[in-house]
């Protein structure tokens, strides 16, 4: 039979007949797995709670038509749990996979898959605000699929910055000859901010100013979901509670 195995994450579950679901899935090796995982939904499932979102489990496929079929799954991060007696955790998490599931539409690599892994890692050890987590991934995700933002030089003509406008349709921040009217000035704090969160600051992310955060968290957002060409849906569950 034609088997494979590989390091999965968890994006999404949806029922399928009385006992079973299909698993949408994000692998190291193989990208985006969409897999029907047989008789999960019955109480004596083992399998079961290794096939629910944000879990990471080390599990063999058997290589269908249309949908392949989960044999067997080890368990090797139980993010889940700590996630979801969390609400901003949990959100956080959504919008993360969400958008995991979406860039593996394209192209998914193994540099996607420990960043994800990373990401919910840190959200279920607490090791941040959930919010800043998960705009230090989305600007990092965008980055690996190769829509990393302009925050030094101006992303329309290069001009040397620093420049005071970002503008997500022109790719990040632009001077204030290539800004469209009307568009909103940055200040120095967010700027600041956005580059401590693409490089992984921490310690500049989570000394940050209240008014910075948010008005950082809705460039990123906006950035993430014009380059994605669809909203993020938990992004608008998310609250900033700092």
């Amino acid at each position: 039979m034609p088997t494979y195995r590989d390091d999965v994450v968890v994006l999404r579950t949806q029922k399928l007949g009385e006992a079973d679901r299909i698993v949408t899935m994000l692998g190291r090796r193989h990208g985006k797995i969409r897999a029907v995982a047989k008789g999960v939904r019955r109480t004596s499932s083992r399998l079961g709670a290794r096939m629910e979102p944000f879990m990471v489990a080390d599990a063999q496929f058997y290589a269908g038509r249309n949908l392949d079929i989960v044999q067997q799954a080890e368990t090797l991060g139980t993010y889940g749990a700590d996630i979801a007696t969390d609400y901003e955790r949990f959100t956080a998490a959504s919008a993360m996979a969400e958008t995991a599931d979406r860039l593996g539409d394209a192209e998914a690599t193994a540099q996607q898959y420990l960043l994800l892994v990373g990401g919910l890692r840190a959200l279920a050890q607490g090791e941040h605000a959930p919010r800043s987590i998960l705009d230090s991934y989305l600007l990092r995700a965008m980055a690996l699929s190769g829509w990393a933002p302009g925050l030094d030089a101006c992303a329309r003509c290069g001009a040397p910055g620093p420049h005071q406008r970002f503008v997500a349709q022109a790719g990040g921040m632009v001077c204030d000859a290539c800004a469209p009217t009307g568009s909103a000035r940055v200040e120095p704090a967010t700027s600041s901010l956005l580059r401590s969160l693409l490089a992984g600051e921490w310690a500049v992310v989570d000394a940050a100013p209240t008014a910075a955060s948010a008005s950082a968290s809705g460039l990123i957002a906006a950035y993430a979901q014009w380059h994605l060409e669809r909203g993020i849906r938990s992004l608008s569950q998310m609250e900033i509670v700092r």
